[in-house]
């Protein structure tokens, strides 16, 4: 008897936008250190003064991913050109206690939000006299209640928006058509309104995630909370917040990443030498946080990314969790997708062990792979393809 097909399994489509130019946004209420912890990731010079609403118009960003592999590559090819992978960042201004109805400048904030995929929540847990606190006082879990609700009221008003017009051609006009999506919209009513929670907790289709994709609601992105501490605190990894916190994030979104850092801290090192970090990080048995935040930002996004390496580029390049060979190849150049013919994968670690591509090859370690293959992250791919003028490998010089 032939053997049985093996049956792939179902891959449910991801929540959010398709595509690799995707954003991460910096959200959290006014003066808990946004801007601040923004110019530190950049190195830019977001304005960071004293007040609620300084950044209006959101700032943004593209940040290098630090990924030891990239520099690995770069080590050994020594090539004329080095491209990492980028995460981009924007930097959000406060949002305010009834910002759903228009509090502070609230709408214009959460659009902002809206056209971002991810979210950096950040909280304050550091006492400053010279720094206003809009609350009155710090209390990192109630404004991570604030955030919370504004952003799941804001999505409970698009949501009626949206289920009234449905109501109309679906209900009243029997249209037939449109009663998937209409169902869908009301399981999110139930989530949103009568569980009180976030989108992003449900278990939803494929079909339901269709649904979600098409209107993009602020509590589906994904998060990742940050908690600003004052230098001291942060050096010695203590503060009195944190157990609190860590509590509310467990209890209200489980399984999300929780990064403890200090905006003044990062601002301070990012000024040194190479030399004085390192004696500085030594000294005090301390590191900075930002690649740790800037890799997690990035994974929040579900990117990931493959290289292409030789003496004339390294490169990584972004394509979404999933991503099968061909369109892989179409991220280099729409010909590669189009007459896509194989990929030669490399693994990274196996490339690294056996010291040289001809060694990989020689080790048995070295596949070609065709359009099914899914793409993980970090392989080293050489593209064949056909572009019908004699041209038979696509590699990015």
């Amino acid at each position: 008897m032939p053997p049985k097909k093996v049956e792939e399994p179902e891959r449910k489509p991801l929540i959010g936008r398709v595509g690799t130019n995707l954003k991460i946004g910096i959200v959290g209420i006014p003066n808990v250190g946004k801007s601040t912890f923004f110019n530190v990731l950049t190195k830019s010079q977001a304005a960071a003064e004293n007040f609620p609403f300084c950044t209006i118009d959101p700032n943004e960003s593209r940040v290098p991913v630090p990924d030891v592999r990239f520099d690995y590559l770069c080590e050994y090819f020594k090539p004329v050109s080095k491209v990492p992978a980028f995460l981009n960042v924007v930097d959000i201004a406060g949002l305010v206690k009834g910002a759903a109805e228009g509090q502070g400048l609230g709408n214009a904030f959460l659009s902002h939000i809206n056209a971002c995929d991810a979210i950096y929540h950040l909280t304050r847990a550091f006492e400053d006299d010279d720094v206003t606190h809009i609350e009155g006082d710090v209390n990192p879990v109630r404004d991570l209640e604030i955030i919370s609700e504004e952003l799941r009221l804001k999505d409970v008003e698009m949501l009626n928006a949206h289920l009234e017009k449905l109501e109309k051609l679906v209900v009243r006009g029997n249209d037939k058509k449109l009663k998937p999506e209409y169902d869908t919209l009301l399981k999110v009513k139930t989530v949103l309104v009568e569980e009180k929670n976030q989108i992003r907790f449900a278990d939803w289709s494929a079909a339901d995630i269709d649904v979600l994709n098409k209107y993009l609601f602020l509590t589906a992105k994904p998060v990742i909370y940050l908690v600003n501490l004052s230098e001291k605190d942060y050096i010695r990894k203590k503060n009195k917040w944190l157990i609190k916190i860590k509590e509310w994030v467990d209890k209200n979104d489980p399984g999300a990443q929780l990064i403890p850092f200090s905006g003044i801290f990062e601002n301070k090192v990012i000024d040194m030498t190479e030399d004085e970090r390192k004696k500085y990080f030594e000294e005090h048995k301390v590191t900075s946080a930002l690649e740790k935040i800037i890799v997690q930002g990035y994974k929040a996004l579900q990117l990931q990314y493959f290289f292409t390496a030789g003496p004339d580029e390294v490169k990584a390049w972004s394509i979404q969790k999933g991503t099968k060979a061909p369109q892989a190849a179409g991220r280099i150049h729409t010909d590669f997708e189009k007459g896509f013919i194989m990929a030669e994968v490399m693994k990274f670690e196996d490339f690294k062990n056996e010291g040289s591509e001809a060694a990989v090859k020689a080790a048995g370690k070295y596949r070609q792979q065709g359009r099914h293959y899914v793409v993980e992250d970090g392989d080293i791919i050489l593209f064949k393809f056909n572009a019908g003028a004699g041209l038979k490998e696509g590699k990015k010089k």
